[in-house]
């Protein structure tokens, strides 16, 4: 019981997942291999066995997964094909979260909220970012500057 108003104290929410949840999630993802580094509280670098780099960002109400792709290509004509290919990457291949800008930068996110999320639902995204970045690299790469 002491555990449950702990959590409705921290959380305002008991079903809201708290940071050391999050840390939990993370410790478990692909059996304990992916490698996860606090930077600052909240605001963790994993890394999965292939070495993708996912930030994952605990900001209630929500959890937010980001990778940075690459930059984007000089010139409007190689912007504009990339755009495209990476519209229909989302409409097409993506399950969780979507390819966006960033400043300069192609970037992958999904966000998700703590309020009910379950290891499942983040293991999935998690999972779904990793493998979206590992079969679309190959693509993408046409469009990086040498």
């Amino acid at each position: 019981m002491a555990e449950f108003e702990e959590r409705l104290d921290l959380a305002g929410d008991p079903h809201m997942i708290t940071h050391d949840d999050l840390q939990s999630f993370l410790d478990r993802l692909d059996g304990g291999s992916v490698t996860s580094t606090e930077l600052e509280s909240g605001l963790w670098l994993s890394r999965n066995a292939d070495g993708a780099e996912v930030v994952v960002h605990y900001a209630p109400p929500v959890v937010i997964l980001r990778v940075r792709v690459m930059e984007l290509p000089a010139g409007e004509p190689r912007q504009g094909e990339l755009f495209r290919q990476l519209l229909e990457f989302n409409a097409r291949d993506l399950v969780h979260g979507s390819y966006g800008l960033e400043g300069d930068h192609v970037v992958l996110t999904d966000t998700l909220e703590l309020e009910n999320l379950d290891y499942n639902e983040f293991e999935s995204s998690f999972d779904s970012i990793s493998l979206a970045l590992a079969s679309h690299l190959s693509a993408l790469a046409a469009y990086r500057e040498s």
